[in-house]
């Protein structure tokens, strides 16, 4: 019997010290390749930016996306409480989702602003701006906002005037593939190129419409076609973009920066 015992005690202390072994190299895996995956999640967010502001391809190689990013884009900061450019955080390395989760970065939205359904807003964000000649070629902001099973995580681009859309997309969501996943389809994409956002009297007028657009309608340049079989990741995503448009979003930073203000 002791003999036994003993055996399995021994048994139990080598497969203790294996386990041990064994989470020593894969948390020292994870630390060592900690800053690769930091870098490449980077490099996809780079890539899905300039794709969705169409300066560049989904396939783009690692060494194209950080030449354009270096001698194209611009990150800098924006203060959504005050809608003017700031200097309180380092555009390339602040993380404004994770703020979003700090009560001192952040701020709770009651349910009716919260149409976009994000629980909290962050006061300070990344959007990137494009340039030629010294001006304001393009302007492309953040956007996120539940659909049906997952919040939707992406960008819109709008051209130097301020109120044309020249992209729009989503590089992170968990909506029903064929269904609100459609989302992801260049054909719907397309829909949105040359959209406008704000009507002659300077209203948010951006919308997803059920049933189809209506091209006899005075409004159809604000307009694109509803997901087809997916009225929530459809209602989700108009929602966003009225949310992040909006008063609560960027719409004090856009009118800023029609006035030179920002």
């Amino acid at each position: 019997m002791s003999s036994q015992k003993e055996s399995t005690v021994r048994t139990l202390v080598v497969a203790l010290l294996v386990c041990l072994v064994c989470s020593v190299f894969v948390a020292g895996a994870a630390i060592a390749l900690k800053p690769t995956q930091v870098e490449n999640r980077q490099l996809d967010k780079q890539r899905s930016i300039l794709a969705i502001a169409g300066l560049g391809e989904p396939n783009m190689s690692a060494a194209q996306v950080k030449d354009m990013f270096n001698g194209t884009i611009t990150a800098k900061l924006v203060d959504l409480q005050t809608g003017t450019f700031s200097d309180a955080k380092d555009p390339m390395t602040f993380d404004p989702l994770k703020a979003a989760k700090d009560p001192k970065l952040s701020s709770v939205l009651s349910g009716d602003d919260d149409i976009a359904s994000i629980k909290r807003l962050e006061r300070y964000t990344t959007v990137y701006v494009v340039e030629k000649d010294g001006q304001m070629d393009t302007l492309i902001m953040p956007v996120r906002g539940y659909g049906l099973w997952s919040t939707l995580y992406g960008f819109i681009a709008i051209k130097g005037d301020l109120n044309t859309v020249a992209g729009m997309g989503f590089y992170q969501h968990a909506e029903t593939p064929g269904l609100g996943g459609e989302v992801d389809n260049p054909k719907w994409k397309a829909q949105w190129l040359g959209k406008t956002l704000f009507d002659e009297n300077g209203k948010l007028s951006v919308a997803v419409v059920k049933g189809g657009v209506d091209p006899q309608s005075p409004n159809a340049v604000h307009q694109v076609d509803a997901l087809a079989g997916a009225t929530l990741t459809s209602k989700g995503v108009d929602n966003l973009l009225n949310f992040w448009l909006g008063q609560n979003g960027f719409g004090p930073f856009i009118a800023n920066l029609r006035a030179g203000e920002a």
